[in-house]
């Protein structure tokens, strides 16, 4: 078996005011999505979405139907999105190889029937992180570079949040049905995330942390503005964030991270923001 998955259901903002931190992990945290010739998948009940993992090192992974879908092939009615954040891999997608670097994207469309991951190094693999939504329409298959995406440079060393966050299969870049997905890295002596914090009742989102040192971790914060909680979170660990959620952090070092969201709209700047003097 080369695929598994388990499953997250949504949970209410109410119910989460009584959670100690082992139930809070148990259903926000996602720890261990990347494992070696597997591809790993969590199915949530936040606007469906898919959030996982894979690491071809001695086979390629195919990507076939899991039974939550049940759909003939994975991408029957779903839209999928892979960033690398490991060694060079490729995606074959019905016949069409692309190669991807570290921390290049490939968006495929809905109706792609075969995908198949793959590494080019057994020593160093590929290490792809996978985002997946509904779709309701069909939309090419198409690569981003860094070079490719749309950049905003926000922060600054005087508030320890200075970051580049690298917009990459976005709407003006890829044509999607409503996921979304970048790149923020954290620059040298920052450390806070997304703050001033937000959250967007119209859209879930996911934070997947990476390029963080196993001797570093980060503290991300989520739930309501007024009656926040936290998560501490270790490389390569992803953070589920309900729409109701604001979604922020803060490490002992800088690190990067991939945010994935998907939901009512494609406008990334429909958020709701809360300066840090109203968080509580």
């Amino acid at each position: 078996m080369t695929i598994q998955y388990t499953t997250r259901y949504a949970i209410g903002r109410e119910e989460v005011k009584t959670f100690t931190t082992e139930q809070l992990r148990a259903e926000f945290l996602l720890a261990d999505l990347m494992q070696e010739d597997l591809i790993n998948l969590v199915y949530t009940h936040y606007d469906r979405y898919i959030v996982g993992g894979a690491i071809p090192k001695n086979t390629a992974l195919d990507l076939i139907s899991i039974d939550a879908l049940k759909s003939k092939y994975f991408l029957e009615r779903r839209e999928i999105g892979f960033i690398n954040v490991g060694n060079t891999g490729t995606i074959t997608v019905d016949g069409e190889v692309f190669t991807l670097e570290n921390k290049e994207a490939l968006y495929v469309g809905k109706d792609a029937k075969s995908v198949v991951l793959a590494s080019l190094s057994i020593n160093d693999p590929a290490r792809f992180y996978i985002n997946s939504a509904p779709a309701h329409a069909q939309y090419p298959t198409k690569k981003v570079g860094m070079a490719d995406a749309n950049i905003l440079h926000m922060g600054s060393k005087e508030t320890c949040n200075e970051r580049h966050i690298h917009q990459l299969i976005i709407n003006g870049i890829v044509e999607t049905c409503q996921l979304q997905m970048g790149i923020t890295c954290l620059q040298l002596g920052s450390v806070w995330n997304t703050m001033p914090a937000h959250q967007h009742d119209r859209r879930m989102e996911t934070y997947f942390y990476f390029d963080l040192d196993d001797t570093q971790s980060v503290c991300h914060f989520m739930g309501e503005p007024k009656e926040t909680r936290h998560i501490w979170v270790q490389n390569e660990q992803a953070v589920v964030s309900p729409p109701w959620s604001i979604h922020s952090g803060a490490g002992t070092s800088n690190y990067a991270f991939v945010w994935g969201m998907a939901g009512e709209n494609l406008d990334y700047d429909d958020m709701d923001k809360y300066a840090p003097p109203e968080l509580r």
